[in-house]
C-alpha cells in the first residue's frame, strides 16, 4: 500500500497502461489525468520508477528534451491486479455491466 495506496497512483498505472502507444510523455499524462497538479504528478512519477514500475525515457534529441514513461514488467503485472480488484468490485460492490464486458486498456472510463 506504501507503493500503491497514494492519491494518483492508480490511475497512473492504468493510464500508462492504456492504449496502442506504451510510452506517454509528462504533459499527455497531465491532459489525461484532469484535474492531478504537475507537482503531485512529478512527485508519483518518480516514486513509480523507483519502485520499479514505471521507466522514465529521456530523448535529448529534441529541444527541449522529451521525457516519456512506460510500464516495466513489473508495472504491467501490476495490472493484474488492479483488473482482480475491478472483478471484484463488479461481484461485490457495484453494478456496472458496461464496466464488466470492457478491457481496461481500451477503457475511457
Amino acid at each position: 500500500m506504501n507503493i500503491v495506496g497514494k492519491r494518483w497512483t492508480i490511475h497512473i498505472l492504468l493510464e500508462l497502461y492504456k492504449g496502442e502507444k506504451k510510452e506517454k510523455g509528462f504533459n499527455e499524462l497531465k491532459r489525461k489525468l484532469s484535474g492531478v497538479t504537475p507537482r503531485i504528478l512529478s512527485a508519483r512519477m518518480v516514486e513509480l520508477e523507483s519502485e520499479g514500475l514505471v521507466v522514465k525515457r529521456v530523448d535529448n534529441s529534441t529541444v527541449p528534451a522529451r521525457s516519456e514513461y512506460f510500464l516495466t514488467e513489473s508495472g504491467e503485472d501490476f495490472i493484474e491486479v488492479i483488473q482482480g480488484i475491478k472483478k471484484w468490485g463488479s461481484k461485490w460492490k457495484f453494478n456496472n455491466s458496461e464496466c464488466d464486458r470492457s478491457v481496461c486498456k481500451y477503457c475511457d472510463l
